[in-house]
């Protein structure tokens, strides 16, 4: 079974024990270690399902609080099958060139029409992600702050797109990766790089929003996909 097959094996087992389960919108998970036994997979094949899930809108998780169902009425259940599609015929690499295609021109929009508090919650997540204590919760944050940077561009259409390829990204990029032990270190790359989008941002600097973003997205790619 390939990798892409085993992790959807993984969602689709978690996601009828939810069901199963009669767990309500807004109640806790149980904890990964007792929920991963209850399923019988490693801790590593539950959290892939649970990122799967998150990217769906089935679940959200809040750093500290643990992994809750969501509100069915707060998820767009449209977008789901086609996600899923896509997820099906996307590469890594091919994820990772629609990023490329897209946040810089978001980053760049973001610079002209953010408002004050879009600054200030970028700022606040990028300094909660060097203190990010492993890579579920690194990631969970920078999504937010990719996310926040869409937002801010002003323009919902391509917000909207922005949210689709993140998901087919959560399922083909992130969820594949077989991540170290604990969190990123002190050193690590990205927490510069979001530094220079954010200053650009608060500068008014619509092409150095760009250009820092697309200097980003290139060194994440470079990272991740070292044999792509």
């Amino acid at each position: 079974m390939n990798h892409i097959g085993a992790v959807s094996t993984s969602r689709d087992a978690l996601a009828g024990w939810l069901v199963e389960s009669g767990a309500a919108p807004g109640d806790r998970l149980p904890p990964e270690r007792e929920l991963s036994e209850r399923l019988g997979f490693s801790r590593g094949e539950l959290r892939k399902a649970l990122t799967a899930l998150e990217a769906e809108g089935v679940v959200e998780r809040h750093v500290g609080r643990g992994t809750f169902l969501r509100n069915p009425a707060s998820v767009d259940k449209s977008i789901e099958p086609l996600v899923m599609r896509l997820s099906e015929i996307t590469s890594p690499h091919a994820a990772m060139m629609a990023r490329l295609s897209l946040e810089p021109e978001l980053a760049g929009h973001a610079a002209i029409h953010a408002a004050a508090r879009h600054l200030t919650e970028a700022r606040r997540l990028a300094d909660d992600m060097r203190g990010a204590s492993d890579w579920a919760e690194y990631e969970q944050l920078d999504a937010q702050l990719h996310e926040l940077i869409a937002v801010a561009s002003g323009n919902p259409l391509l917000a909207e797109l922005h949210r689709i390829v993140n998901a087919v990204r959560v399922s083909v990029v992130w969820s594949k990766l077989e991540l170290p032990q604990g969190g990123p270190p002190a050193d690590y790359h990205s927490f510069a790089e979001h530094d220079e989008i954010i200053a650009a941002l608060e500068s008014r600097d619509r092409w150095a929003a760009h250009a820092a973003m697309r200097n980003h997205l290139k060194s994440v790619r470079a990272t991740l996909l070292k044999d792509d």
